[in-house]
């Protein structure tokens, strides 16, 4: 394919959400030069962080203190605090008493930080569809060649990839119609686009943080509609956060669970499941046993909550949805009729595809990074990974948790790279 404009930056950047805004953040504070032959790009019309989950009273599970700066300077001009103060509601914010923000604040303040940056540059609504490597005569990886939908392309020889995994859509929802079924990434968007008015048979499924949201949205954004929500588990489970489980989520603890063995980690990993994943805080489950609670007061039938249970299969047929569902405690199968199909399932633990791309035409049979999120390649252009390394740097990997200081390592990273490439070769005289 020939591309119809190749545009050239040192440093590309796919993704304007939390990871790429930070360390667009940090490249602008930490090497100013680099800053300004620096671009980050991202499909969305608008920067909005979890646009689909954008639920207005919804609220972060993470400190406001844990934001794209602070954790790396406490003085940088990009901190939330100065967002409050920037935008007139620091007293107000001080007198909540509370120290998680709402999910429309952190959104809000993304575009403040990237309407704030001087020296890096933003591309929106353009997303990337392919990452090929760029290589000289003799085959060394030079640079990236990053293909865009509107047929451009953008050449770099530092590549950071900051979009997150790819949702989750359970095999056995993937033949119904795209109309049919709307994964929590693009929930407010979908219902958005139904009729006002219609009633409704909604299947929810999923025991997430995200499909607790969800059944609770669905009351006001479908108040006529009936909701079954579908587990597999014998109930809702409740968030394990401690204050000593809370501790892996520093970013110092990057280190220590890098060095460990792999079957410590496994070990972590799996200890720490239930503080992040197939899990709901325990106001959200306080919030919605007292809805239903008043269901049930008040004679509503509307709503119900069927625990373990498995979808077997699922098909359009006369004009609905049909579930085959198998309770797993008695074997019986029965089924359930509705109109849409709502996923609150997650993300693929897979690489994100575009990753799995470049890796193909990389030749990788494993995809693996270093300790500074650097893909393992001895060659002299660089790519890296944000987000996707848990298996290798702990579970907070995806989190707003790590992400200032991981903005701050790859940087650093960059400039060590950038120099050592600069520097003459040496030769030793042969003996």
């Amino acid at each position: 394919m020939e591309d119809r404009v190749i545009r050239e930056v040192e440093l590309l950047a796919i993704g304007a959400g939390p990871s790429s805004l930070g360390l667009a953040v940090a490249v602008e504070e930490l090497a100013p030069d680099l800053a300004d032959s620096t671009l980050v790009v991202d499909r969305a019309e608008e920067i909005q962080w979890q646009q689909g989950m954008l639920l207005p009273w919804a609220k972060s599970q993470v400190s406001f203190l844990k934001d794209l700066v602070t954790p790396r300077d406490p003085c940088s001009r990009f901190s939330f605090l100065n967002f409050l103060r920037a935008t007139g509601r620091l007293d107000e914010f001080v007198t909540m008493g509370t120290s998680l923000p709402y999910r429309l604040e952190i959104s809000e303040y993304l575009r403040w930080v990237a309407n704030g940056l001087t020296r890096v540059r933003t591309l929106l609504g353009n997303a990337c569809v392919s990452v090929e490597p760029q290589r000289d005569r003799q085959q060394a990886v030079t640079g990236w060649l990053t293909r865009l939908a509107d047929g451009s392309a953008i050449a770099s020889r530092y590549l950071v990839f900051g979009v997150g995994r790819d949702p989750h859509i359970p095999g056995v929802f993937r033949d119904l119609p795209a109309d049919r079924v709307v994964h929590s990434t693009a929930y407010r968007q979908r219902i958005a686009q139904l009729p006002k008015g219609r009633r409704v048979r909604v299947a929810l499924v999923g025991g997430s943080q995200s499909a607790a949201e969800m059944f609770r949205a669905l009351r006001e954004d479908l108040p006529d509609s009936e909701i079954d929500w579908l587990i597999r588990s014998v109930a809702l489970n409740s968030d394990e956060s401690s204050k000593f489980t809370n501790e892996l989520y520093y970013p110092s603890f990057v280190d220590e669970f890098h060095a460990a063995e792999p079957g410590a980690r496994e070990q972590i990993l799996r200890e720490m499941r239930g503080t992040n994943y197939s899990c709901v805080t325990p106001p959200m489950l306080e919030s919605i046993y007292a809805d239903l609670y008043l269901d049930r007061l008040h004679g509503r039938d509307g709503r119900r909550l069927i625990t373990m249970v498995d979808v077997t299969a699922a098909r359009e047929t006369g004009g609905e949805v049909v579930l085959d569902l198998t309770d797993r405690r008695t074997g019986v199968d029965t089924r359930l009729r509705c109109d849409l199909v709502v996923l609150g399932t997650g993300f693929d633990s897979r690489m994100p595809k575009l990753v799995r791309g470049l890796a193909g035409s990389l030749g990788l049979d494993r995809i693996s990074v270093t300790r500074q999120y650097r893909l393992d390649l001895d060659e002299p252009a660089a790519c890296y990974l944000q987000g996707v390394n848990e298996d290798t740097h702990g579970i907070a990997d995806s989190l707003l948790s790590v992400l200032a200081r991981r903005a701050e390592e790859i940087t650093l990273d960059i400039i060590e790279h950038r120099a050592l490439m600069r520097r003459p070769a040496t030769y030793t005289a042969a003996s």
